[in-house]
């Protein structure tokens, strides 16, 4: 097999998202099986940063042990792009000619297309992550037979855009990181003839987490429901914080709400005291956190896999997911692991719950641990993604 080219829009060891954390863990136990892998991306830091900005220079590196082949952005009208993804971001759809100016004015790498037609019979295929950025896009809509895609599809409205419906319904194949993004896929593109798999998203089995240590460290000792992640209206954390707040009126308890993760998020005063922001804490103090949590509370709705509530799971506590989830509902249901709500008194009744009934909670955590173990262990899915490449172009 040829080497396989992992096609995304920026590429870094310490790039906090989803998405970035997916490809690395792909590629390095790819690597480490023997696969030949390489990553195509553009010069571009990281989500967060002007895309018009070359902070990387261009060309080939070695970083961990895989090869990483930037290339330079072209410049864009940010003013343009602005205007038509507001109306995205709104659930608006877009005309033909709105559609094309998102395509054209996000992020893009002119060379990097270059490079793949010229090189493109060196590659097994190219294997696009996530599906809404530039770089994506144009490797489907002019490489389609060479492929593949990890989408990270989830309900929004740029899923539904036409251009994205023509490129993504002729590529060769995708891998998906649950069966309910498989479902909407489905629903969405036609996608019948492809090569489809859900072999979802590895996690590090062998992770610990000390109890103790996190409640001196941080001296919290109260009982608490743990937020980790990028706080922000995109991850639905304002509902969490609002529920949270009509607790506190209606139970007159010592419960706390802890966040970790990047973002800042305005805090209502009357949660003075019973709200602690960490911000950003090491990976260990993050396992520590689960392990001393009653619970973790994922409110967002749009999520094709969750590192956090896999994670929650490691370290044997429940989750409370949101019903607008397809995925995180799912792997809820599944486990029997954790809860899911979609109004304040439900998320109230599930929260009393857990505390009322303390060995239920921590079965449902050891349950969770165990969906874990038995389908996201790195060499389960490392031996799933291989059999999809190696069956790629079988008739």
């Amino acid at each position: 097999m040829k080497k396989i080219g992992f096609v995304v829009p920026w590429h870094g060891q310490n790039i906090p998202g989803g998405a970035e954390m997916a490809l690395r863990g792909v590629t390095e136990h790819l690597n480490k099986a023997g696969v030949d892998v390489e990553i195509l991306t553009t010069c571009v830091k990281d989500f967060m940063s002007d895309w018009n900005t070359n902070f990387h220079k261009s060309g080939l590196t070695i970083e961990n042990y895989i090869p990483v082949r930037r290339f330079k952005v072209r410049k864009r009208n940010v003013d343009a792009f602005n205007q038509v993804n507001i109306k995205l971001m709104n659930d608006e759809r877009l005309t033909p000619e709105e559609e094309e100016i998102f395509c054209k004015e996000m992020i893009n790498s002119p060379d990097m297309y270059k490079y793949m037609k010229r090189h493109q019979d060196e590659y097994h295929c190219f294997v696009g992550i996530p599906y809404m950025f530039g770089p994506v896009y144009h490797m489907c809509k002019y490489f389609p037979e060479k492929s593949v895609m990890i989408p990270c599809f989830h309900e929004e409205a740029y899923i539904y855009m036409d251009v994205f419906k023509k490129a993504f319904s002729n590529i060769r194949g995708m891998l998906f990181n649950a069966e309910p993004e498989k479902k909407l896929a489905e629903r969405v593109y036609d996608i019948s003839t492809q090569k489809l798999s859900a072999p979802g998203l590895g996690l590090d089995i062998s992770l610990r987490y000390d109890v103790e240590r996190f409640r001196a460290k941080f001296d919290i000792q109260d009982p608490f429901i743990l937020y980790a992640g990028r706080k922000d209206v995109g991850k639905n954390i304002y509902t969490l914080i609002r529920y949270f707040q009509e607790y506190k009126k209606r139970n007159k308890n010592n419960l706390k709400l802890v966040l970790i993760g990047g973002g800042k998020v305005n805090i209502p005063r009357a949660l003075k005291g019973e709200v602690y922001d960490l911000g950003f804490i090491s990976i260990q103090d993050k396992y520590d956190a689960y392990g001393a949590a009653l619970t973790l509370c994922q409110p967002s709705k749009h999520e094709s896999f969750s590192f956090v509530i896999m994670e929650s799971w490691l370290c044997r506590r429940p989750v409370l997911v949101h019903a607008g989830c397809d995925v995180t509902k799912h792997f809820a249901v599944a486990s029997q692991g954790g809860f899911y709500f979609d109004n304040y008194f439900e998320f109230q009744d599930q929260v009393n719950y857990l505390i009322d009934h303390p060995e239920t909670a921590d079965q449902m955590g050891n349950n969770g641990r165990k969906f874990v173990l038995e389908n996201f262990d790195w060499d389960i899915v490392t031996k799933k993604y291989i059999d999809f490449f190696e069956g790629l172009y079988d008739e």
